[in-house]
């Protein structure tokens, strides 16, 4: 736009700390209203409070939940068969560690797989929290193809993804022939260099 308009050309300065600042805005108006403190594990998103936390399994394996609005909250309560009375404000801090404990011991009562099972898929904002050669196989990935395979490795597929130009098939590194020292420092190094190199 721009460029049609002046007829001149800009330096477009793209610094990835700007970008990651940006997710951060947030944050910031949390702290600037009251909403987040700067003690650690005391707020909403870092493990504070007891609707948004990861919680060990009877398996000793970890679910995690981010019930943070009403009807997300109400949902959780529900599907953990947990009576809605134990919690007067859902966001009364004082309270958090009486709640965060009573969460802790529902989700004890049964293994992580058990516990997708009832929670999985609902609006109780829960995710089983997966091993790394796990991700790969969970429903959701598989359906997106998150994940492929390359020369038996898994790892992430490419992304983003367009709808008119798919990206590649990644192909696997192909594999160098061997060459002599000589043939790979020669043009990079003196002859005579590579001879000192080479005995010492």
């Amino acid at each position: 736009m721009e460029t049609r308009g002046s007829g001149k050309g800009q330096v477009v300065d793209a610094a990835m700390v700007d970008g990651a600042a940006s997710l951060m805005a947030a944050p910031f108006g949390m702290f600037a209203a009251g909403l987040l403190t700067k003690t650690r594990g005391a707020n909403v998103l870092d493990s504070g409070s007891y609707f948004y936390d990861s919680y060990e399994c009877a398996d000793g394996k970890y679910v995690s939940v981010a019930a943070i609005e009403p009807k997300f909250h109400a949902e959780m309560l529900e599907l953990m068969e947990l009576d809605p009375s134990i919690v007067t404000k859902q966001m009364d801090r004082a309270d958090w560690p009486r709640l965060k404990q009573i969460i802790a011991d529902r989700f004890k009562t049964k293994t992580r797989d058990q516990w997708v099972a009832i929670m999985g898929g609902s609006d109780a904002c829960f995710a089983p929290v997966l091993e790394m050669d796990e991700v790969a196989d969970d429903p959701h990935n598989k359906a997106r193809k998150t994940f492929i395979e390359l020369d038996g490795v898994v790892q992430p597929a490419p992304a983003p993804r367009f709808s008119r130009t798919p990206n590649p098939a990644p192909t696997p590194p192909v594999r160098a022939h061997m060459v002599s020292l000589d043939d790979a420092l020669s043009g990079w190094l003196p002859a005579a260099e590579i001879d000192a190199w080479k005995a010492a």
